[in-house]
């Protein structure tokens, strides 16, 4: 069994999850993904706000969610509420408004931590998975065909952490320059 290609699979699944999950943290700019996974309790079943309407950006900081059917106004404004975002939501006819408040430096720091919390989480699971490859290949494979895979696994996951470095650096930019 090929433990690399399996490896590799996993650590990308593990950055795809921690790029989504940066993405959701809020800076000054507005994106839909803000509010698009938010969950709804709409005529008895959980919806996402993005399956109940379009959500587009109004810049400088605004979203604006246009839905399609007006009855579930009530329950996207009582969900985005519920979210506890920190962002100031009103409604107009068939849309809502979602208004971003200015970063405050206290907020930043918050976020940033969040960030650093979760990349640490995000290096653990790596760990996990790599202690798990060495642990089978010590199980089932020779020596020398053990010490060239750990330096193949090595690789692997040096380029992972420097794809995340670059991936958290960026974001802590993103969100000390706004």
């Amino acid at each position: 069994m090929d433990y690399l290609k399996d490896f590799q699979i996993k650590l990308d699944a593990l950055f795809n999850s921690i790029k989504e999950e940066l993405g959701v943290l809020r800076t000054n700019r507005p994106t839909p993904k803000l509010v698009e996974n938010i969950s709804v309790n709409y005529l008895d079943q959980n919806m996402q706000i993005r399956q109940l309407g379009s959500i587009t950006v109004e810049l400088p900081r605004d979203l604006v969610i246009s839905l399609w059917d007006k009855g579930a106004m009530p329950h996207v404004i009582k969900a985005l509420e519920d979210a506890n975002l920190g962002m100031g939501v009103s409604s107009y006819e068939t849309s809502v408004r979602v208004k971003l408040p200015e970063l405050t430096n206290e907020r930043k720091e918050e976020i940033i931590k969040i960030i650093k919390s979760t990349t640490e989480e995000t290096r653990i699971k790596m760990r996990i998975q790599r202690d798990e490859v060495n642990k089978r290949t010590n199980e089932e494979i020779d020596k020398d065909r053990k010490f060239k895979q750990k330096e193949e696994l090595q690789k692997k996951v040096d380029k992972f952490n420097s794809s995340l470095d670059e991936l958290v650096s960026n974001k802590i930019k993103e969100i000390l320059n706004q």
